[in-house]
């Protein structure tokens, strides 16, 4: 075992603690330009190694100009850290929420769906919960839960904590554990160069009984038995593994955005990278699904054990140029991150028992303590994709055997400007909710209805507009359809 733990108190210079903060950044930002052209091109599958995955000075500034929505992780991330910022470390879990629900930037899945319910007054927890959010445990918040763990150094039960209060805006379960393991992955970065003992010290943030937890024990597990062959280990994970329950998109589809199989692949990255940062990066990416988020999760991760100075000059082509560059839709760079992660951290060590007075500064190091257990989708064994494929102009009627149903489609205007939908929504002749529908992209609704943990049985669900409107129109895709597990 590493013997970091049984310390108590780890020391280190305030140059080493700010130059691990800006490597876990960078080495995000990284992660995310690196594999911004693979992203949910391989849906299923691994990139083969004789495919290119290109990368030159000039990806990182041409993707901060030019692909500002990439970077979806970091600016929820920035948004985040500005509200700690603006009323410190005990910010209630509201504001953050607000905060990013009324920004303009573009999002996706667990995101959209819970900024569309927190503007309809529906608050975390509450907002995430998997049944007011049909994306509960996608991979939201995994990928914006870095800022938690770069302001908690060696402090894994703290970071748990922002954790709760910033991941149930839009997740629960799988999808929440996603970010507190990630977060802990992140916090004992300061403290060990172990990629392993992280790894496997992180993994006892979670709670041992839930999916994801197995998961990441699997990946551990078939790493030590064969650590010279990540191909082998992806694909007996992949096998067992990639199931999802959860996300209306993903069921019964190649499409995985499920939190747990993408954190292995972040996973797998930090275990067969050796420490090394493009095989690292190259690993996780070449894993395929969330191929962008995955290898920043793992390059921030390994950019903070090493650092920002240790991460190689291959990798920093062009990201000086970019690090005073605001993110679109937010008033921080990188260089913000940097400065205000380094300010929060201090702030944090001395509140949970270390000290930060003089030129270094002594971390008391944390014993990771499971959070609770949550399981999301509980009992719902997906029976049927159902296609509709069809204009719903006035009612729609259809009848399905289960307990639970989810209904893709979009809202959307001809002439782009915006029109709200109103739509109640039946179930068994039983009017159970009227829902907005704004064809506007930054406030739609993400899945357009649900409704979960009916009695088992036969069930007719009726729609019916209420406010029909020539100019737009809602489409529905398709449905799927629960049956008791």
């Amino acid at each position: 075992m590493d013997s970091v733990l049984s310390a108590g108190t780890v020391t280190i210079s305030r140059d080493i603690l700010k130059d691990k903060i800006k490597g876990g950044w960078a080495g995000q930002a990284i992660g995310c330009t690196f594999g911004g052209p693979t992203e949910f091109r391989f849906q299923g599958t691994f990139i083969q190694d004789y495919q290119p995955i290109p990368w030159d000075e000039s990806s990182i500034l041409s993707s901060f100009k030019n692909n500002p929505g990439l970077y979806d992780d970091i600016y929820m991330d920035l948004t985040f850290m500005e509200t700690f910022e603006k009323e410190g470390l005990d910010v209630s879990s509201a504001t953050p929420a607000r905060a990013f629900a009324t920004a303009k930037f573009p999002l996706w899945h667990a995101n959209q769906m819970a900024r569309y319910n927190i503007l309809r007054g529906l608050l975390p927890p509450q907002s995430g919960h998997w049944l007011n959010n049909p994306h509960a445990d996608d991979i939201d918040f995994q990928i914006e839960a870095d800022f938690a763990g770069l302001m908690s150094p060696g402090m894994v039960n703290t970071a748990a904590e922002f954790c709760d209060r910033v991941g149930h805006i839009m997740n629960c379960g799988d999808g929440w554990y996603g970010g507190v393991y990630v977060a802990a992955m992140y916090a004992l970065a300061f403290v060990s160069e172990n990629v392993e003992f992280i790894a496997e010290e992180a993994f006892k943030a979670i709670p041992a009984e839930s999916a994801f937890a197995r998961t990441m024990q699997d990946v551990i597990r078939r790493h030590r038995e064969n650590p010279q062959d990540w191909k082998d280990t992806w694909f007996k994970v992949q096998r067992k593994w990639s199931e999802d329950i959860g996300c209306p998109e993903g069921v019964f589809s190649s499409f995985n955005i499920d939190a747990k199989i993408n954190c292995a692949w972040v996973l797998l990255g930090l275990l067969y990278g050796d420490g090394d940062f493009g095989k690292t990066l190259s690993v996780s990416a070449r894993s395929g699904d969330d191929s962008d988020c995955n290898p920043a999760g793992a390059g921030g991760i390994l950019g903070t054990i090493i650092g920002y100075k240790n991460i190689p000059d291959y990798w920093k082509k062009g990201l000086q140029a970019a690090e005073s560059i605001p993110f679109k839709y937010t008033r921080l760079s990188l260089n913000d991150a940097y400065g205000l992660s380094f300010k929060h951290s201090l702030k944090n060590i001395d509140r949970n028992g270390g000290s930060t007075g003089g030129r270094d500064v002594q971390i008391k190091v944390q014993k990771p303590k499971p959070v609770r257990l949550e399981v999301s989708f509980e009992g719902h064994h997906p029976s049927e994709r159902r296609p509709f494929d069809r204009q719903l102009e006035k009612e729609a009627t259809f009848e399905f055997e289960g307990i639970g149903f989810a209904v893709n489609g979009e809202a959307t205007s001809r002439d782009n400007n915006p029109y709200r939908f109103k739509v109640e929504m039946s179930v068994d002749g039983k009017s159970v909710e009227t829902s907005d529908l704004p064809t506007d992209i930054l406030v739609r609704k993400e899945t357009l209805f649900w409704k979960y943990a009916l009695p088992s049985g036969r069930h007719q669900i009726q729609l019916k507009v209420l406010n029909p409107f020539r100019q737009a129109k809602i489409v529905i895709r398709d449905a799927i359809f629960y049956k008791e597990d």
